[in-house]
């Protein structure tokens, strides 16, 4: 692995370092082709597997792969081999290729005939050709195509723009963020299960559409945030009507003079957002706020609305949710459905399609988009009533802005007979001989400093003083959550042997504990950020039965949040309780984990001043 990550690296700056050698100005435009053309044929082949489920209306099923080729086609991207994995046997060749992207490529592979890298991922995946390395899950998928168009033409910069202010967009995880676990998991999911169900069972809007439809109505919360409100509270003060100027350098860069809007934006928002994407050019206006305008708190500014689905500006998010809300407004139209409850849906996908491109890559997929009559609101209270989310849909959210403190349910869990238990220390002062080892395998040798490098020795000694007695030879290595590689490199060194990971943020602990029960393998954790614990898709908590029995999932939440609350200039009280906190959190696990038929120790690391989060699972199977 490590070779591997060596020589990607060694290429990319060959790459670019060809790349700034390329000089327009003093090379012809032959010689400049003939250039770009060697670069893009020593470029390593990669490979896109998207699954194939059948072919409905003018979707590929699963909707995963209608979004991911969506997405080819918007880019203008054909870097990548594609193929189509049938999830079925039945699957005629020609009736798949015939009615695919544009002339966009595609191939037909077995499961069996995947990579053996890929066989284990869900799908879409991508590869590169005779590779270890698999990047798997849409989100992922979606922003390597983006990043990879942009860097194989520099130009597209409205293909980069798809990621967002500072490139963050569907870049957290399902696990954590429920932004991308609607986007990602629970639209494509509702859609399918609606255009599958019997008529009977279709007749009401799903739940996760009618959260989207609420999330469209939330105030919007950009990087120039205070500016554009305050832009907006001018235009109010003044009673204009018409698209007031685009407002800094962010929104005017790369403006072509002259090029306009046949239809000027009605508001202020749908002026900034156009404006970016249209290269519209800033007609002269007024370059600075009224002192009346300028000395208003930003508390008492006007709220911005939502143009696009993250708010002002198109991002890949828009991308993922055009093919499946388009999937399911064509089947409500032609079941004679009244739209009246997603009048803010209805009004994103009129805009969407004016965005450049879009329409282009729908005619590529032979998606037929829908022109929607614009729709009147109806009152607040009918909204409330009639498209109402569902509480088993409400409860991953409700606890998001909870203020309460932990004590009443722990004291709950102590009349139960539960406390936090830690076992003790097996090697308490043992440590590695950081002196005698290779400067390359020390933390201190990447860019961070002296007290932090001690503080992760420390941290090292204590994971690999566990693996040490857990190892025998020939057992495989694998590091999860290895950020950094601090603990592959060091147990790579020392010894060929076992399952770690040292700091596995929020559910990834658990994601990590599951990899190791289904393998029956040994294990050896040191979770963090408990305060990013909720339910998932695929992990619902409290995780043991014991715990089950006792706290709901609001209690188990409030221990999750205190468990954060051990930060060295926290009171030593507080910090107490945030200690107590992590060791039931982690109890619970260890419990979770036992009814798997495993021996599972939690256990302070040595020093405990080595990490805040300084608790160490231990598990072996019996």
């Amino acid at each position: 692995m490590i070779s591997t990550t060596e020589v990607h690296l060694g290429y990319r700056v060959y790459l670019n370092f060809h790349a700034v050698k390329i000089c327009p100005s003093k090379i012809s435009c032959g010689e400049e082709l003939h250039l770009r053309k060697k670069m893009k044929d020593n470029v390593a082949e990669e490979h896109l597997y998207l699954a194939f489920s059948h072919q409905y209306r003018d979707s590929i099923f699963p909707l995963h792969t209608s979004i991911s080729l969506f997405l080819l086609s918007y880019c203008d991207c054909k870097l990548f081999k594609v193929f189509l994995v049938p999830t079925g046997e039945d699957v005629d060749d020609q009736c798949v290729t015939k009615n695919l992207a544009g002339d966009l490529e595609v191939h037909l592979i077995s499961r069996c005939q995947l990579p053996v890298v890929v066989q284990s991922c869900t799908l879409p995946a991508v590869v590169v050709k005779d590779d270890k390395f698999c990047r798997a899950g849409l989100s992922v998928v979606l922003r390597h195509i983006i990043q990879k168009t942009f860097e194989a033409d520099p130009s597209k910069k409205e293909v980069l723009e798809l990621l967002g202010f500072k490139k963050t967009c569907l870049k957290a995880c399902a696990e954590v963020s429920q932004w991308t676990r609607l986007c990602e998991i629970s639209i494509p999911l509702a859609v399918e299960r609606f255009l599958t169900a019997s008529p009977e069972h279709c007749q009401a809007i799903p739940p996760d559409i009618l959260l989207l439809e609420r999330k469209l109505g939330e105030p919007v919360r950009v990087h120039n945030d205070d500016k554009i409100r305050r832009q907006k509270l001018q235009q109010q003060k003044a009673g204009a009507k018409a698209a007031v100027p685009v407002l800094g350098e962010e929104a005017t860069e790369g403006l072509r003079p002259g090029e306009v809007h046949e239809h000027p934006p009605s508001s202020l928002e749908l002026s900034v957002a156009f404006s970016k994407l249209l290269a519209q050019e800033a007609p002269d206006g007024i370059n600075r706020e009224a002192p009346h305008i300028r000395r208003t708190k930003t508390s008492d500014l006007p709220l911005l609305d939502h143009v696009f689905a993250e708010g002002l500006y198109f991002t890949v998010a828009d991308l993922v949710l055009l093919p499946c809300i388009h999937q399911f407004l064509v089947s409500s139209k032609k079941q004679g459905k009244n739209l009246v409850n997603l009048p803010l849906i209805s009004s994103w996908y009129r805009r969407v399609q004016e965005v450049p491109g879009v329409k282009k890559a729908a005619d590529k997929c032979k998606m037929e988009l829908l022109q929607l009559p614009e729709l009147v609101s109806p009152p607040k209270e009918q909204l409330q009533d009639s498209a109402s989310v569902p509480d088993e849909l409400e409860e991953d959210h409700e606890d998001s802005h909870f203020i309460g403190g932990p004590r009443p349910t722990m004291t709950k869990l102590m009349e139960n007979g539960i406390e936090a238990k830690f076992a003790p220390h097996p090697s308490p002062s043992w440590t590695l001989d950081w002196t005698s080892l290779p400067s390359a395998v020390s933390p201190g040798e990447g860019k961070m400093s002296r007290d932090r490098a001690l503080r992760k020795q420390q941290q090292l000694n204590n994971l690999v003083a566990a693996v040490t007695k857990l190892a025998k030879p020939g057992d495989l290595i694998v590091d999860f959550c290895s950020g950094g590689g601090h603990v592959g490199i060091v147990l790579a060194y020392m010894m060929p042997s076992c399952q770690v990971a040292l700091h596995a943020c929020g559910v990834a602990t658990d994601m990590v504990i599951e990899h190791c029960l289904r393998a029956r393998a040994a294990f050896v954790i040191s979770p963090c950020c408990y305060g990013f614990i909720q339910n998932t898709v695929k992990f619902k908590y409290p995780r043991s039965h014991q715990f089950k029995e006792i706290l709901s999932y609001k209690e188990h939440m409030i221990l999750c949040r205190f468990a954060d609350q051990t930060a060295v200039q926290l009171p030593p009280e507080r910090r107490l309780i945030g200690k107590q906190c992590m060791g039931l959190v982690d109890l619970d696990r260890a419990w979770a984990a036992e009814e798997h038929n495993y021996s599972v120790q939690v256990i302070s690391m040595e020093p405990e001043s080595c990490s805040p989060k300084n608790n160490m699972f231990v598990g072996i199977p019996t």
